[in-house]
């Protein structure tokens, strides 16, 4: 037998030959040799049997008389066979030549019986049409597997899709409903179909079919559609639909109706409406919904009558937010928006405009201060100690105030009025109200002029730094600079950092200067390879805003790499402040830093809280006594004491300290005197441009002396 893979050659067909006599098996191969014919043998019909369960036989040529099975029961099997039933067999026989033993075969399933002898021409040309005949059936059977498909898709499809679908013919009668339509209805496909089509159309009313719109379309083979018509249903009950009505091919003389149930979309459209003007959180106004009632207010608005516009910003809640949560802080904020319906009356006008922040318009007030009163009783109401979800939080509100028509004349420019006079009560300390008056707008003036110069001095690289130097107070030894930040502002000149980094950090632009920075100061650190010890340490100054952000490492981590540098040649310098605001972003931020290996600066220690609890739970490489701590430790023998016990706790800790500002001689002494180890000031040295600082000396003695 000649074995033969389970997937011939494509294109090739597959003829089964099956004779007992080996010799037979080989002619009749030599005489099926085609390029396009791929021929398997078998000397049995068990064997023959086993090949068609594992071949796609396209032809078998059986011999009639063999031993143990002979043809017939070969062939009744394979007819008996769903896999075989349709496969041609030529009988090939050289004993049973009797018209008995033909009908035999016939019945048996065959398509041709051959007597041997036989003409090899005729057999190949038998075949060749036999085959071609397969051929054809199988891909008609292949075609029909695909209609099959395409059928149940498609009835699939009308089936499940959302819209309803209806065949009406010429006549106006029903031929076909799909599931979605009998839903929409409430009646079944038997109930529809031949059913007039009118007779479900509330609107528009049709008196006669042929004179209806959807009559004309059809004749003229457009589409017609409406998107406010309305149906009834078997019940009765009219629904809202918008439907399409397009002709089918002309042979089929009929149209089809798409149908889409509009009570939903209706239903939905006022939804979005209530939202579109409502706050989801709170259930307030939102800033839409407000400005529409606030219009209506100004129109029916008595002018003997004076109204004002309160804007509330709450103080703490971002601390609230960050701390515990965001699921916390909109508890928070739906317990101040009950309070502050509570303390105003129905027909006032209250809005959350977002965020932490509040509106409200107090109308028919005898004159403006009687405003204050109203924005006493909201500070008062928001400040108490409220315990949600068992936490105990404690806010305060600062709110400006905007009088008609003294402030504006339209809501926008009172809306701004009291923006301005809310952040005037923040600067007073907060838990304020201010009123506005014109000096406040100018101020807010020059903060908006202030911030579009910052924007346009990031944009136009106006930003410089500045090295200040970095000494070890034993022996002279420079350690490292600390990166400082300049602004040389095209018409005022140098903006002292004072004014514009609080600015940066407000407006969060800190973060775009920030990466800035870095790429500049691991630049310049990676300059001075050539001209400074390899250990020279180059600090850099982090902002709250920018320990907020999550890619901070990444941002450190990147300008290492690209300037080749060593972790530890760059220092980050962080605001006790920035420790405290969330111990959990925190932690992960500090572990996130010393994956980089970076070290770590506490800054300005002494200007905030000086808790020692940092010291002992934050790992860190350095600490800095802030400028104003070390002014006041010859003045303040309390300073003094507590400067000392730092140094000294510090130094049992292993932690380096470095004291920022010194300015006299007398500070650098004391400072040596009590075991500081570094100091950075103009007793030092003032900030260095890059190439001064290139040329700052590895040594300089006798600093404490001159």
């Amino acid at each position: 037998m000649e074995c033969l893979q389970s997937k011939p050659l494509d294109g090739c067909s597959v003829l089964l030959v099956v004779d007992d006599y080996p010799e037979n098996l080989i002619t009749m191969s030599a005489v099926l040799q085609r390029q396009d014919w791929h021929v398997v043998t078998a000397s049995s019909g068990v064997e023959a049997l086993s090949l068609l369960l594992e071949l796609d036989v396209d032809l078998v040529l059986l011999d009639v008389h063999m031993p143990g099975m002979d043809g017939f029961e070969v062939a009744r099997f394979m007819r008996g066979s769903q896999r075989t039933r349709l496969t041609p067999i030529i009988f090939l026989t050289a004993n049973e030549q009797s018209q008995a033993a033909v009908h035999k075969g016939y019945a048996s399933g065959a398509v041709d019986f051959l007597f041997k002898p036989f003409d090899p021409h005729i057999l190949k040309s038998k075949v060749q049409v036999l085959l071609e005949h397969q051929r054809n059936l199988r891909a008609l059977q292949a075609l029909v597997h695909e209609l099959e498909v395409a059928r149940a898709f498609n009835a699939s499809v009308l089936s499940n899709v959302a819209e309803g679908i209806l065949v009406v013919d010429e006549a106006g009668v029903i031929s076909f409903a799909n599931p979605a339509m009998c839903r929409l209805l409430n009646a079944g496909a038997e109930v529809l179909c031949g059913s007039e089509w009118v007779d479900y159309l509330f609107k528009p009313h049709v008196l006669q079919w042929s004179e209806s719109a959807f009559y004309r379309s059809y004749r003229n083979s457009d589409t017609y559609r409406m998107h406010d018509a309305v149906l009834r249903t078997s019940e009765g009950l009219e629904v809202p639909v918008a439907l399409s009505c397009a002709p089918l091919p002309a042979e089929q003389r009929s149209m089809v109706l798409s149908i889409l149930d509009m009570s939903v979309v209706r239903t939905l459209y006022e939804q979005l409406e209530r939202q579109a003007v409502t706050d989801s959180l709170t259930g307030l106004l939102n800033r839409r919904g407000f400005y529409q009632a606030v219009e209506g207010t100004l129109l029916r608005s008595d002018a003997a009558k004076s109204w004002a516009v309160l804007y509330l910003d709450l103080d703490g809640f971002k601390r609230v937010n960050d701390s515990l949560g965001h699921d916390i802080g909109d508890q928070v904020l739906l317990w101040v928006a009950e309070q502050l319906k509570d303390c105003l009356r129905p027909y006032d006008i209250l809005a959350r405009m977002g965020g932490d922040e509040f509106t409200a318009v107090i109308d028919g007030l005898d004159y403006p201060e009687q405003a204050a009163i109203i924005a006493e009783k909201l500070i008062e109401r928001v400040s108490v100690r409220q315990q949600i979800d068992g936490l105990e939080i404690t806010l305060g509100a600062s709110i400006g105030i905007a009088t008609y028509p003294e402030c504006g004349s339209s809501l926008d420019g009172l809306l701004r009025a009291a923006d301005i006079a809310m952040y005037e009560a923040k600067r007073a300390g907060r838990q304020q109200y201010r009123f506005y008056d014109p000096e406040m707008n100018g101020r807010a003036r020059s903060r908006l002029m202030l911030e579009e110069s910052v924007r346009t001095a990031i944009e136009g690289n106006d930003f410089s730094l500045v090295y200040q130097p970095q000494v070890y107070i034993a022996d002279g030894r420079l350690r490292g600079f600390e990166a400082l930040l300049r602004w040389q502002h095209p018409g005022v000149g140098d903006v002292p950092p004072g004014v514009f980094i609080p600015l940066l950090e407000e407006t969060r632009l800190i973060n775009r200067l920030g990466s800035w920075v870095f790429e500049q100061g691991a630049a310049q650190r990676g300059a001075w390879n050539a001209t400074f010890a390899q250990e020279l340490v180059l600090t850099v100054s982090v902002s709250t805003a920018q320990f907020s952000m999550p890619n901070l490492a990444a941002e450190l981590q990147r300008a290492i790499s690209q300037y080749d540098l060593q972790p530890h040649q760059l220092e980050v310098e962080i605001t006790e402040s920035s420790l405290v605001q969330n111990q959990d972003h925190t932690r992960k931020q500090l572990q996130a830093l010393r994956e980089t290996g970076v070290r770590i600066a506490l800054d300005d220690f002494g200007a905030g809280d000086c808790s020692l609890a940092l010291l002992r739970d934050v790992e860190l490489d350095t600490l800095k006594i802030d400028r104003h701590f070390v002014a006041g430790l010859l003045a303040s023998p309390r300073d003094a004491a507590v400067a000392r016990s730092v140094i000294d706790l510090c130094r049992q800790l292993g932690v380096l300290v470095i004291a920022e500002g010194v300015e006299t001689v007398e500070q650098y002494q004391w400072l040596a005197e009590n075991g500081c180890q570094l100091v950075q000031g103009s007793q030092v040295a003032r900030p260095l441009t890059a190439d001064d600082a290139a040329q700052f000396p590895s040594r300089s003695m006798g600093l404490g002396s001159t």
